[in-house]
């Protein structure tokens, strides 16, 4: 009787089983032929250069002549950089020279897998640059994550940067604070790798979308871009590596160079609005930073772009007098 039971128990489990595997080849076959529909969707936006071996996509608008340079930096896991910026840098390319680094694993960059502390980061930015030709001094413009690489610029080669505008930034604090599981960022690469994000209604309308400015044609390719690029090995290698990148950037000088910040109401972020606003007014008050207090969600630069951009304008001409 007990063999008789467990022999069913064990044919139910082979079956669910089974089942799992099926699901997971159809979720696979389905995502392989979507891929290949949106293929003509994913044509670089930007110029392609070689570092190392590997194709980086760096994007570039406006007059650089006379003009300062504002350089976007993507927060961890931005699928399209390119276009998640757009609606506030399309109002800043009259006046400035604009520059979106797509990071390797970001946007129409490959995928790779190597090392992503925040030095090599920063070696793979400073290099692509240099390939196409956009010399500094640069304005940084990071968000989120490339608050640390944006540092660690200003730290390494001060020459090169002549301002940090934070888009929400991340600072070295954040990540002292914040619990990396990396079991779950393989799950969750594992389940993007097969198609899982098709799975879920909506999860491409990022912010750039529900938010900001692109037309349609432009949002077609974000979400084609989203769905082939979503935490791949190589943004996966880069958060793993995020509090150790932190750490070091923590423990050097801090840079003599001007900081503006755009602090949202920490919706998005992984913490309260409340540990959100007191890590950036901290780092503020150490850096003597000027602080702006947004009331909107973590991606600023596609909710409160008008005023960001105004309050950028406003602030650089201060700084030029």
């Amino acid at each position: 009787m007990e063999n008789q039971i467990l022999g069913k128990v064990g044919k139910i489990l082979a079956i669910i089983l089974i089942l799992i595997i099926l699901f997971l080849l159809l979720c696979c076959l389905n995502h392989r032929i979507q891929l290949k529909r949106e293929k003509s969707f994913r044509e670089p936006l930007g110029t392609m250069v070689n570092v190392n071996g590997n194709e980086m996509c760096i994007y570039s608008e406006g007059d650089e002549k006379d003009k300062q340079t504002l350089v976007f930096m993507s927060g961890g896991g931005t699928c399209s950089p390119i276009l998640d910026f757009k609606s506030l840098y399309s109002l800043l390319n009259e006046d400035y020279h604009i520059v979106v680094v797509e990071k390797f694993g970001y946007g129409f960059s490959d995928v790779i897998d190597e090392e992503r502390q925040v030095e090599n980061i920063l070696e793979d930015t400073r290099t692509a640059l240099q390939k196409v030709g956009i010399v500094p001094p640069f304005i940084l413009c990071p968000h989120s994550m490339s608050g640390i690489e944006a540092l660690h610029w200003a730290q390494t080669e001060p020459d090169e940067v002549t301002a940090i505008i934070g888009l929400d930034m991340a600072v070295p604090e954040a990540y002292q604070a914040m619990e990396i599981n990396p079991a779950q960022l393989r799950l969750i690469q594992f389940a993007s790798s097969i198609g899982g994000t098709r799975l879920i209604p909506n999860l491409a309308e990022g912010a750039a979308i529900e938010h900001g400015t692109l037309i349609e044609e432009e949002k077609d390719i974000y979400r084609a871009v989203f769905y082939n690029k979503t935490m791949n090995k190589t943004m996966v290698s880069e958060m793993l590596q995020i509090k150790e990148s932190a750490a070091e950037v923590a423990g050097m000088k801090i840079p003599q160079v001007p900081v503006l910040m755009f602090c949202s109401n920490g919706d998005g972020t992984g913490f309260s609005g409340s540990l959100w606003k007191e890590m950036q007014t901290d780092f503020a008050e150490q850096y003597a930073a000027d602080i702006i207090y947004l009331d909107c969600p973590h991606y600023v630069h596609n909710y409160d772009y008008f005023h960001i951009a105004e309050q950028i304008n406003n602030w650089l001409k201060y700084k030029n007098q």
